[in-house]
């Protein structure tokens, strides 16, 4: 464990005055983006590692931000990118070789690739500050003037990180982070006018749950199903689902509240969780350590769940980057899988401007850089749809590479009008992006595998027609036989056939039939219009 010698107050203080420093440099997003710069990129997962455990190959998503290999086409940028164990050179070879007019042998100049050589179940960035020969390396590669530092979230780690090699940190001051927990996503919402489910504030033990619980039914008599979330839960992997149909007999108007606080105290132990292997015995013991939520189930018939991705420049402003239709899984519908781009055009612009709206209470309470937020639609008939805030993410999350990556393989812009991504020949674009793209069979495949498969079937991404597939967690495919993708076309039923395309080939070359199945098959919806 690393001694930090100053107090939590003092370190905020030093690192926001550091962060300051970015606002000086900081002219336009895009001169930002293009500018001459030394970028460190440091993928650590820094959220509780108990949750972190729920999600399968966990030790592999720090290759979720190889993305960022993709800036090295800007020949003035360099980059330092940091994992727990060394990554397969063919991965590198793979992204370095997607740089249009790049020659391979520059790009690769300009990167250093460093490794702790420790796959132990601690944050990435803590095992950096247990190094102090690996931090000397990165001071002395980096031009300080012109360096910063970026990750996957911000604590206390990578602030300490941040102060030792006097880098600023492109992320929300660790203090912050709170506003996006659930509890604080729901203060968000309500200070900013956006609606969102009813629900309680941050609970800190199950007695007091269940009391939250029944106040909740008592306002709401009608309500069928709650959703009961750890409130560092992610992915929905800290979700529960409690239905209160069962307990018709102290419903409000039937039984009395302690009666209600009784019922809903023992049907906890029979709630279904979207984690498969949680128990309410785990469940339970992370209460007090995590605290929990409990939420109005939002119910519907047809129903979906988009989100919003913006970010606050260190200038403050806030702009909105894209809109996404997560595509979810699970018992319940609550995990997420993968995505498609852009939303809906029926509620788009809609989440466009209550993702402004919860940017700028954002901006207010001081965060930087990535924020996202994810909605639950449902539709009311006649084209309108009730639109709820769920959660707000101040992490890069599931949705933020796959469009990262359409950005800057193709150099285009968001058009906040419409809503829709356009290349540079003014062709809108279209995604569908997993990282949950997982199958028994798929096990053993080496990255080398992948790549001849890629090569020989032609599933590149095709720089000349800007469309294709361009593969990531490709680390996780020879254990756990799951493998990450972005599909992108000219419109979304290109997208889909490309992704499909993808998913027969590798059932094709793995169980050598023809029964090719996509984890979107169950849970997507129909294609229309520029949905």
């Amino acid at each position: 464990m690393v001694k930090i010698n100053i107090s939590e107050l003092e370190q905020v203080d030093k690192f926001r005055n550091l962060q300051l420093t970015l606002r000086d440099r900081w002219k336009t997003s895009e001169l930002f983006d293009n500018s001459e710069a030394d970028i460190l990129i440091i993928p650590s997962l820094s959220i509780d590692q108990r949750e972190l455990q729920k999600v399968e190959g966990c030790e592999h998503y720090e290759e979720r931000l190889l993305f960022s290999l993709i800036r090295l086409r800007n020949p003035r940028t360099r980059l330092i990118y940091i994992t727990s164990i060394p990554l397969h050179p063919s991965i590198i070879d793979y992204y370095l070789q997607l740089l249009p007019g790049i020659p391979f042998s520059h790009a690769r100049n300009r990167l250093l690739l460093l490794s702790t050589y420790d796959s132990s179940l601690k944050p990435l960035s803590q095992k950096i500050l247990e190094r102090p020969r690996l931090i000397e390396r990165i001071r002395q590669a980096l031009r300080l003037d012109k360096a910063f530092m970026t990750c996957y979230n911000s604590t206390f780690w990578e602030a300490e990180l941040s102060l030792q090699l006097n880098v600023p940190l492109y992320a929300a001051a660790p203090d912050l982070q709170i506003w996006g927990t659930k509890s604080g996503s729901r203060q968000i919402f309500a200070q900013s006018d956006v609606p969102h489910p009813d629900g309680s504030e941050l609970i800190g033990n199950s007695p007091d749950l269940a009391i939250a619980a029944a106040d909740l039914w008592e306002r709401q008599p009608t309500l069928k199903r709650m959703v009961v979330k750890l409130n560092e839960g992610i992915s929905g992997e800290g979700n529960a689902l409690l239905d209160l149909r069962p307990l018709i007999d102290v419903a409000p108007g039937q039984g009395s509240h302690g009666e209600r606080v009784a019922a809903i105290s023992h049907r906890f132990s029979t709630m279904r969780f979207q984690a498969p292997k949680e128990t309410w015995e785990n469940f339970s013991q992370r209460i007090p350590e995590l605290g929990a939520i409990v939420e109005a189930f939002v119910e519907g018939e047809i129903k979906r769940s988009p989100s919003v991705q913006g970010r606050i420049t260190p200038a403050g402003e806030v702009e909105i980057l894209s809109t996404h239709d997560q595509i979810l899984g699970g018992p319940d519908g609550q995990i997420y899988l993968g995505c498609r781009f852009p939303a809906d055009a029926s509620y788009r612009l809609q989440l466009q401007e209550l993702g402004l709206k919860v940017g700028k209470q954002l901006a207010k309470k001081g965060t930087l850089e990535r924020f996202g937020v994810d909605f639950v639609t449902v539709d009311q008939g006649n084209g309108k749809w009730d639109i709820q805030a769920i959660e707000i993410n101040l992490r890069k999350g599931g949705t933020t590479h796959p469009f990262m990556t359409l950005k800057l393989l193709t150099n285009g812009n968001y058009d906040l009008s419409t809503g829709l991504f356009y290349s540079q020949q003014g062709r809108p674009k279209y995604y569908i992006a997993t990282d949950n793209l997982q199958k028994d069979h798929y096990r053993g495949l080496l990255p080398n595998d992948l790549m001849d498969i890629i090569a020989y079937h032609r599933l590149h991404f095709d720089s000349g027609t800007e469309t294709g597939t361009v593969f990531h967690l490709m680390g996780c495919l020879s254990q756990f036989g799951k493998l990450g993708l972005t599909s992108i076309g000219d419109s979304p039923q290109q997208a889909e056939d490309i992704y499909n395309k993808v998913i027969e080939v590798l059932d094709q070359e793995t169980s050598g039939d023809n029964n090719s199945y996509s984890i979107f098959s169950d849970f997507a919806f129909p294609i229309t219009g520029d949905v």
